[in-house]
């Protein structure tokens, strides 16, 4: 099992005065409420403005007409954090022992957690021979799964929208009108890289699509959504890493020159420490590719 590190938030403390008004229990003295607060992140700077404000030194000329005093108790406002890693089952390598295996849906769920700075324990699972505590939580012997609220998870789509909704920062979603970019290079890669006849037009499809991603991000780029990394891509960098190093040792064809915006993307999107940490050993993506290929 691999760990990746705990992100520890920190808590903020406050002291006010906290009091309903006119409000007084049986015994004739002031009752007095401690809140605890947990805004999102995103609302977290907004909440400290306003409690900055509840310490301004005119709350010390505050009238209070009960001749009981109330003392100040602490008010904690904490950020939402992950206190334990998250378990995520993920393909074991076929070539080296404890190492990530070659499926792309899995890296981009890994990647997910790694730009939310997330924390994550991998569960390798050798798919070629599964053992029994694997399918009794997923019947259907696929990765990636992963442990969400006491429950098993799987496939990446569901995945990684339930992390967004979960955790939305740093935002990752795209608006709908752009989420499929790039989203058919993939299928007329796997059709191109398992051909057989050259002139079967196979490599002009995959031509045709990195073409329309090489327009879109010319107008549009350096990334899908402008100049933020977005989910879709997150979506689509593995794919194209499987694409560059199967169709690179399968048929010695590599994305041309003339894509220019294409190859800085990809160069763009590997080069990004989550990648790294994520990516598949060249070695297993050459091997998983072998039977669709040699098939």
């Amino acid at each position: 099992m691999a760990t990746r590190p705990l992100i520890n938030t920190p808590t903020c403390h406050f002291l006010v005065n906290f009091r309903p008004r006119g409000f007084i229990n049986r015994n004739n003295t002031t009752t007095m409420s401690t809140v605890k607060i947990t805004p999102s992140p995103a609302s977290l700077t907004t909440t400290i403005k306003h409690l900055a404000c509840i310490q301004q030194p005119r709350l010390q000329s505050t009238i209070f007409t009960n001749k009981f005093r109330t003392p100040r108790r602490a008010l904690t406002v904490s950020m939402a954090s992950v206190d334990t890693p998250f378990e995520v089952c993920v393909k074991q390598s076929i070539t080296t022992p404890n190492k990530l295996g070659d499926c792309p849906f899995t890296q981009r769920v890994l990647l997910t957690l790694e730009e939310k700075q997330l924390p994550y324990d991998m569960k390798f699972v050798d798919l070629s021979n599964k053992p029994d505590w694997f399918l009794k939580i997923s019947p259907e012997g696929k990765v990636p799964l992963i442990k969400l609220d006491e429950k098993w998870v799987p496939d990446s789509d569901v995945i990684t929208q339930a992390l967004e909704e979960k955790f939305p920062e740093p935002p990752l979603a795209i608006p709908p009108e752009k989420a499929s970019v790039g989203s058919k290079i993939f299928p007329k890669f796997v059709a191109f890289v398992k051909s057989k006849d050259p002139s079967d037009g196979t490599e002009q499809a995959l031509l045709d699509e990195l073409t329309a991603f090489n327009d879109y991000l010319k107008e549009n780029g350096p990334f899908i959504n402008g100049n933020d990394v977005s989910a879709a891509d997150l979506s689509l960098g593995p794919k194209l890493y499987h694409l560059e190093i199967a169709l690179g040792y399968y048929k010695s064809w590599s994305v041309p020159d003339s894509f220019s915006y294409v190859k800085s993307y990809m160069k763009s999107i590997f080069s990004r420490e989550s990648f790294i940490n994520t990516r598949a050993l060249k070695e297993d993506v050459i091997e998983g590719w072998r039977p669709k290929v040699m098939g």
